[in-house]
């Protein structure tokens, strides 16, 4: 007798640990950009959850939610790797709810839904047709051959980070020097390699690169891809009033936009 009401306590405690349309948190691995699966659809979730991720929930661990996990753990004064290890994953379980049946229900009808708090799950779903509404597919089928949304979306935080005061010509230019730097040999062929290369740009060293890039900023890029080089094929840039660098300065300047000189 005495067993089995200590295994009904268990049960209780689980119960009240783990509610019926809650999944018991993760596996043991550490979540890292480019994981893949279960694990991923539940960080993707309880961030969107929290109202961090405002992507698709897929599974896939891309900038989108390497993004949105270090905000998280910026607001939640944990340390800011953009990796999910025990101690983020206990706080975005504590912080959270998710609905594990919900979201892969969602995934395997191929539905457009989020998994935001505070809002009925029976208004977060809606059902891919043949018109009207904004899907993740027609959003998608906007973007440039040989970019996918990941670049664009990491580009315009590169340009709002390094350039947001400047004027529109300014902004497109910077976006320029990215993909200068891209078909250029002494640099990354990824659009991620080229800005986090190390000492490359201002704003992943002061860490303005995570700010939530604006419209105008996307524009540019857009304006870049598409072929505006306002800069004439500068692979470099700089500010007059504030650069130090010996070196930048002894680099073949090509013109002056706004605030900043564009070099060789």
């Amino acid at each position: 007798m005495a067993r089995k009401t200590f295994l009904l306590f268990l049960l209780g405690v689980w119960a009240a640990l783990y509610p019926m349309g809650h999944a018991a948190a993760f596996s043991p691995q550490v979540i890292q950009r480019g994981a893949v699966g279960d694990d991923v659809i539940e960080l993707q979730a309880r961030l969107q959850y929290l109202g961090f991720y405002n992507g698709k929930i897929d599974g896939v661990f891309g900038w989108r939610t390497y993004w949105a996990l270090r905000n998280f753990q910026y607001e939640y004064g944990l340390p800011v790797d953009g990796l999910a290890g025990a101690e983020t994953k206990q706080k975005l379980v504590r912080a959270s709810k998710y609905y594990e049946s919900f979201v892969k229900e969602q995934i395997r009808q191929g539905n457009d839904f989020t998994h935001y708090g505070g809002i009925p799950l029976s208004q977060q779903v809606k059902k891919r047709s043949g018109g009207g509404g904004r899907t993740v597919k027609a959003t998608a089928s906007n973007v440039p051959k040989g970019f996918s949304q990941n670049d664009i979306q990491l580009m315009a935080n590169a340009v709002y980070g390094e350039a947001r005061g400047e004027p529109y010509i300014g902004q497109v230019a910077v976006a320029a020097v990215i993909l200068n730097r891209l078909e250029h040999p002494s640099f990354p062929d990824t659009v991620a390699g080229v800005i986090f290369q190390p000492g490359a740009f201002t704003a992943v060293a002061d860490g303005q690169i995570w700010l939530t890039p604006n419209e105008t900023a996307k524009k540019a890029v857009l304006d870049a891809i598409n072929g505006w080089d306002p800069t004439g094929g500068a692979i470099y840039y700089f500010n007059p009033a504030t650069a130090t660098s010996a070196w930048i300065w002894s680099r073949p300047q090509i013109k002056r936009i706004g605030n900043h000189i564009f070099c060789k």
